[in-house]
């Protein structure tokens, strides 16, 4: 009686190293576009975030007669966040009934700043009367710099973006 033997069929060693190289070469075009995806994601996020805050800000100044919030004789972060984010008189008091017809002009609070160190940590402003208003990373921890006097606001960044732009200077 003749015993038939089953082949088993298995990949060879050239076949293995052409799928390894194969996939390496994949890796090597995908990793580098992934992370540029990143990038990108930062610059819009920021540049949305800046639109927003700007558009804000100038839709305030249009209704309060041209002044920019906080740019009374109280010039805080709290003020800059509640003329923004609460209903308002024209003369800037912030409240709730009868007379307070103006905003709010951010619909979900103010941003946290998505560049930087200080990227999605607390939002923070910077106060500045100082036109224009420069970044400051090192010595705070506030996301953003606002300028009371001309309605300026900056990611406080010295990082660039990945077309070498300095992320302030948007």
């Amino acid at each position: 009686m003749m015993r038939s033997r089953s082949k088993t069929r298995a990949f060879s060693l050239v076949e293995l190293v052409i799928v390894v190289v194969i996939i390496g070469v994949i890796a090597a075009i995908a990793v580098p576009r992934i992370s540029r995806g990143a990038k990108g994601a930062g610059q819009s996020a920021v540049r949305g975030s800046l639109a927003s805050l700007r558009n804000a800000i100038d839709m305030y100044a249009a209704e309060h007669g041209g002044a920019f919030p906080a740019s009374g004789t109280v010039n805080t972060e709290a003020l800059l966040i509640d003329q923004l984010t609460k209903t308002t008189k024209f003369d800037g008091t912030e409240g709730t009934g009868p007379g307070f017809i103006y905003g709010p002009y951010l619909r979900k609070g103010f941003p946290t700043v998505p560049v930087g160190p200080q990227a999605g940590k607390a939002f923070g402003v910077e106060m500045t009367g100082t036109s224009p208003p420069a970044s400051n990373e090192l010595l705070t921890t506030k996301g953003w710099v606002y300028c009371w006097t001309t309605g300026e606001i900056i990611a406080n960044t010295n990082d660039p973006d990945e077309n070498g732009v300095l992320f302030d200077t948007y």
